[in-house]
């Protein structure tokens, strides 16, 4: 389970690692790691998904319904969705791997 649990120490390219692995088929709701992760994230701030103007262009969401129906209907892919995890996770993460970095108990 160490290959795909993300950790408070992971660093970010073992972030990124992770949730390019996770579990995310398109259009599928049911059981989606990534969706969860995101529904949890838009609960503290806005998600953004970075994506190409020939793929719809960047889109913000500040719910997480309206990522999972444009996840269920197609017009998110997990192509666009896994990246946009990262940076978030990495970008809410960076600061306590800081604080964490600097208690002797992990040193050892």
């Amino acid at each position: 389970e160490a290959d795909v649990n993300v950790m408070l120490t992971d660093k970010e390219v073992e972030v990124n690692k992770k949730v390019k692995k996770s579990f995310c088929m398109p259009e599928n709701t049911e059981f989606n790691p990534p969706i969860a992760w995101v529904a949890e994230l838009v609960n503290f701030q806005e998600f953004l998904v970075a994506r190409k103007p020939d793929n719809g262009g960047d889109k913000t969401y500040t719910d997480a319904a309206a990522l999972t129906q444009d996840f269920a209907s197609g017009a998110l892919h997990p192509g666009d969705l896994k990246p946009s995890l990262s940076k978030a996770l990495n970008a809410l993460l960076e600061p306590l791997r800081e604080g964490l970095a600097k208690q002797d108990v992990l040193k050892k």
